[in-house]
């Protein structure tokens, strides 16, 4: 019975692991390219959901009822959020952020805690101060195994998350936008001198970034089943621990960092209690601040001049 419990509450905090992985991913391409922690990604997450509330609220639901039908209605659910959320990056990154590049590290800092603020109530007074619940169209199949039980929400949230991981590796390391990603991740002057656009390179890194937290808005709210306007609060600074514990900076360390997260999660609500978890998750983000800046994948780079 205990090791039934184990292996599920693994299971448990691998699926909310991908979650936290897809908005670690946007914490983790900002920081590379500009060293912004942008606090305002994880309510940006939260817009996701209510997107997706939106968008399937225009569905007349009732005309699809093939399993097919509805799977490719999830599909253009994510797209359609992804693309929401991108365009609110973007526009957060022009209006909020670019004046703000060569200033000292504080304002940018309270400047990205404003917007979260903004962000907030304006969600609060778009769906209420309430939860609100997220339609569950998608069949939830349950897969037992040895009395470990898994469920089809629970495989698209680690499904979506790896796929997007991978897409993005190949991105960052196969094409020309990645290329100029990485050149201005390492010198924002000398890639400019190259002709590489800096503020449209940017501007693609916030667009993307905020489009895998849409992703990552939709997934959740299929999994949970409610949403709420301060959800991206905490699922922001946990995805931020998972970012920094796999080596913020690092496309694959922020993957792995969320999947960790979750375990961790999961496994301190079972074990110990569920009011401990963020005790323990935060508590994980001061060691490794303390013992290795740098997370299991980054590496020690010198300080940029």
């Amino acid at each position: 019975m205990a090791e039934h419990q184990f292996f599920q509450q693994l299971i448990n905090g691998i699926a909310l692991g991908g979650v936290y992985a897809l908005v670690a991913l946007g914490y983790t391409m900002v920081y590379g390219i500009i060293e912004l922690i942008n606090f305002a990604h994880g309510d940006v997450y939260t817009l996701g959901t209510f997107f997706s509330l939106s968008i399937i609220a225009l569905i007349p639901m009732s005309k699809f009822t093939a399993g097919y039908e509805l799977w490719l209605i999830a599909f253009i659910v994510i797209v359609l959020a992804a693309l929401l959320c991108g365009i609110v990056g973007v526009l957060i990154e022009r209006l909020a952020y670019r004046r703000l590049r060569n200033a000292p590290r504080l304002a940018p800092l309270i400047t990205a805690i404003g917007v979260s603020l903004i962000l907030e109530n304006v969600m609060q007074l778009w769906k209420g101060p309430s939860e609100v619940s997220f339609p569950q169209f998608l069949p939830d199949r349950i897969h037992t195994f040895g009395g470990i039980e898994i469920h089809d929400h629970a495989l698209l949230v680690v499904f979506v998350s790896i796929a997007c991981m991978v897409a993005l590796n190949i991105l960052v390391f196969r094409t020309k936008l990645g290329t100029a990603m990485r050149a201005t991740a390492q010198d924002r002057d000398a890639a400019q001198l190259m002709g590489i656009n800096i503020n449209s390179t940017i501007a693609w890194t916030f667009f993307i970034g905020a489009a895998l937290a849409g992703v990552a808005g939709f997934t959740s709210g299929m999994y949970y089943g409610t949403t709420f306007f301060l959800n991206g609060y905490q699922a922001g600074l946990k995805a931020f621990t998972a970012a920094v514990l796999g080596g913020i900076g690092n496309v694959t360390g922020a993957m792995l960092g969320g999947f960790l997260i979750g375990i961790v999660e999961a496994m301190t609500s079972q074990y110990i209690s569920d009011q401990w978890t963020s005790v323990v998750v935060f508590s994980i983000l001061i060691l490794i601040l303390v013992f290795r800046p740098s997370g299991l994948l980054g590496e020690q780079l010198p300080e940029k001049v």
